[in-house]
């Protein structure tokens, strides 16, 4: 990593996530906010929200990012970093807006964001995007000072995101029973999205059969499974699998679901499972209920061992990887040189999201792109 610790010209960081409800009476509003505009009934959404009310309403998604903004000011002051930390949410409080809001009155013209999704695809990056354009829309509405935001890239496969998945998937190998563990088998999961979105994310030129979306997990995978067989001596079966799928059953999306693919596993004599959430940064719900509670009761009924390994979350790493992405991007605008950190096949993605990138549902403006309208 670089040994540069001028982050001119940003003088933020925003910490950009979904947000989740807090509280039993959070969890239909919340929903409210992330369904707004397609006519969900409340009854519904109450439905929908069942998981949320297993866990007492209250999502762990907010807790996790308090400790990642922990991890990042402690890492940042540790490193002569100085640069503070903000975080907003797109669907819960803190709301993005609000939290622009604050930075701009605080002085901030030019802000780093990392949003807590690592790869690409509309609802991971484009989505994003649009809504901080949403909310430099509502600045500029109020005549306050509009900041330039600067999405920084995908980092799927930067070693201080893979290195925690590694040993994630290690810890979960060296649980298993001994005597299944040899013959365990891989099942690296992430969100299953519309074939139609997978098939266009990323930039044009990857656009086609599961686009970027699936070539960046699959290249993840692959790093895994070989940093695994170095330590292990076993090169041990894998396949990519989907988790936490919604939306109308007419729709076609990415499959195999990992429920399904437990009981093909089973049937084959697979006799132990690692499932290994690669799509998601942290342990949130959809890594609660539908890894450690709803796959592992289906593995249960199976009599399939299994383990979950974890996510990176707030570790030390990924915030100092963090730290490398924003002097990267620094560096990269004070057009300097410098090594940019990955691993795999597919390189370093790019710093802004082109013109076709991710295409959305239906034209909206977007901001940190080469169609930002705050250039």
């Amino acid at each position: 990593m670089s040994d540069l610790r001028e982050p001119a010209p940003y003088d933020a960081l925003l910490l950009l996530s979904f947000g989740g409800p807090e509280g039993p009476d959070d969890v239909v509003p919340f929903l409210a906010n992330v369904t707004r505009g397609r006519g969900i009934p409340e009854e519904r959404l109450k439905e929908v929200g069942k998981h949320y009310f297993l866990f007492g309403g209250v999502s762990p998604i907010n807790g996790q990012n308090r400790a990642l903004l922990d991890a990042l000011r402690k890492d940042f002051a540790d490193h002569g970093l100085d640069l503070p930390v903000y975080w907003g949410n797109r669907n819960w409080a803190p709301y993005l807006t609000d939290t622009l809001r604050e930075m701009a009155g605080d002085g901030h013209r030019r802000i780093a964001v990392l949003a807590t999704s690592a790869y690409a695809s509309y609802s991971g990056c484009r989505q994003y995007r649009e809504n901080l354009a949403e909310s430099l829309a509502v600045l500029e509405a109020e005549g306050l000072p509009v900041p330039r935001v600067d999405k920084l890239r995908h980092y799927f496969n930067h070693p201080g995101f893979v290195g925690p998945m590694v040993d994630g998937v290690l810890a979960s190998l060296a649980d298993l029973p001994q005597d299944v563990r040899a013959g365990a088998h891989l099942a690296f999961t992430t969100h299953s999205i519309p074939t139609s979105a997978a098939d266009a994310s990323g930039p044009p030129e990857a656009h086609g059969d599961g686009g970027a979306y699936v070539a960046e997990h699959l290249d993840v995978a692959r790093v895994i499974v070989e940093a695994v067989r170095e330590r292990t001596g076993v090169e041990y079966p894998w396949q990519l699998v989907y988790q936490s799928r919604s939306g109308a059953p007419h729709t076609p999306w990415l499959e195999p679901d990992i429920c399904d693919h437990l009981e093909l596993l089973h049937s084959d004599g697979v006799p132990a499972v690692v499932m290994a959430p690669i799509g998601f940064v942290s342990d949130h719900m959809e890594v609660l209920y539908d890894l450690d509670t709803e796959a592992t009761a289906k593995a249960a009924e199976l009599r399939l061992p299994v383990r979950r390994s974890a996510t990176v979350g707030a570790d030390p790493r990924f915030a100092a990887a963090v730290r490398d992405l924003v002097l990267e991007r620094a560096a990269t605008e004070q057009g300097r040189g410098r090594e940019r950190c990955a691993l795999g096949a597919l390189g370093a993605s790019h710093d802004l999201c082109p013109v076709g990138c991710c295409p959305a549902r239906a034209a909206r403006p977007a901001a940190a792109g080469a169609d930002s309208p705050y250039a």
